[in-house]
């Protein structure tokens, strides 16, 4: 067996779950999770009507690379979103079987074997980053993001001899948890530090279309390097999906941007991995990146959700809305883990412990007495859900 699955840790919901094994919540209280960052907003109808028109597509093999119209639906799209003008739909696009599945893959892709092979991580993060890293040989650094960094990464932190043996870099944003957003002038700092010292940066900017202002989306790393000229996207790859824009999560979709010469070598990696997208759901995919109406009704949803609970919270609970996102990132008054018991016990409401999205770095975990709070359920049950909440610190 491969020596490194023993260095896999448990999986934050296996962790969640011994957590609440003892426990039993009142019966008088309906279940409400906000544990799980699973959207739960209605699947577009007209994107359900393409799936099921196209059932007999299932008789034929998708090919890895995806079909034209898919590619070119989703540089327009970047072109749109991002004003990447110049990206190439044939070169510099590749569809994804979901970005969960390509953001580990990505890694096994371009880290070199070698004894001093480095990635590194926000801390807390995305726990496929790591298990990524594990399972493809490398070391792993994690860089803290807390209220100090203004919940982005610390990369003042990273020494210049972390930098030189980096080959990998993974950065979120907007952040998960967190709901940071780094901004323009920050991405193109990694941009200038990837090219300096040859390593690849992999931006995870799955959360990218929910966010608060209509008129200031949050900056994308292809958008850096196009401000900066580089139309090349030398070294960078970004991570789109649309399991959050669209709410189809079940639909496995996403895909890959960036440098062509990555992308090349990340597409003979996926041909042997064997993990090309159904063709009804590529089709389906190609109606979900041309509509932007329901994408912007979905911020809506989240703005009106957001607005509510913080409302109930405000006072409460030590807590701010996020740039983007759709998770709350609240500071406990006793310890995540002991916080999150409670509320269950309690109050029949799950929220995930911060410290399960986190290690220990630098003499700190900081996921600890915090807690995340995905908002994702209906608006009465996330409303309740702050209600509740606030009735187990009244009694703390």
């Amino acid at each position: 067996m491969n020596p490194h699955l023993q260095d896999l840790q448990p999986y934050p919901f296996e962790k969640l779950r011994a957590l609440f094994a003892d426990l039993t919540p009142p019966a008088g209280k309906s279940a409400i999770a906000l544990s799980i960052g699973e959207p739960r907003h209605a699947c577009p109808a007209f994107v359900l009507r393409v799936l099921a028109d196209n059932l007999h597509r299932l008789s034929n093999y998708p090919a890895t690379a995806g079909i034209p119209q898919l590619r070119e639906a989703i540089a327009a799209w970047l072109r749109r979103r991002y004003q990447l003008s110049e990206i190439d739909a044939a070169e510099q696009v590749l569809p994804v079987s979901g970005t969960r599945e390509a953001l580990f893959a990505f890694a096994q892709t371009v880290v070199r074997p070698c004894a001093d092979a480095l990635v590194m991580s926000p801390n807390p993060f995305y726990q496929i980053y790591e298990g990524a890293t594990l399972l493809a040989g490398a070391g792993l650094h994690f860089i803290n993001c807390s209220a100090e960094t203004g919940y982005l990464p610390d990369f003042e932190s990273v020494t210049d001899e972390q930098w030189r043996r980096c080959q990998l870099l993974y950065v979120c944003s907007p952040g998960n948890p967190t709901g940071a957003v780094l901004p323009l002038d920050r991405l193109q700092r990694l941009v200038r530090l990837a090219q300096e010292h040859d390593f690849v940066i992999a931006s995870d900017e799955c959360y990218s279309e929910i966010y608060a202002e209509e008129s200031a989306p949050p900056a994308g790393l292809l958008q850096a390097c196009a401000a900066m000229g580089d139309t090349e996207y030398r070294n960078c790859v970004v991570f789109h999906s649309l399991s959050k824009r669209s709410n189809l999560p079940g639909l496995r979709s996403g895909f890959v941007a960036g440098d062509a010469r990555i992308l090349r070598d990340f597409l003979l990696y996926r041909t042997y991995h064997g993990c090309a997208m159904p063709l009804h759901h590529q089709l389906a995919s190609v109606a979900a990146w041309g509509d932007e109406e329901h994408v912007i009704a979905n911020r809506s949803l989240y703005r009106e959700k957001f607005a509510a609970v913080l409302g109930v919270l405000a006072g409460n609970l030590q807590v701010n809305a996020p740039d983007a996102g759709f998770y709350l990132w609240p500071l406990t008054p006793v310890s995540d883990t002991e916080f999150a018991r409670r509320l269950y016990a309690t109050q029949h409401v799950s929220v995930l412990p911060g410290r399960f999205l986190a290690r220990s770095a630098a003499g700190t975990n900081p996921g600890e007495n915090r807690v995340r709070m995905a908002l994702v359920a209906e608006l009465a049950q996330c409303v309740e859900a702050a209600q509740r909440t606030v009735h187990l610190l009244d009694s703390l």
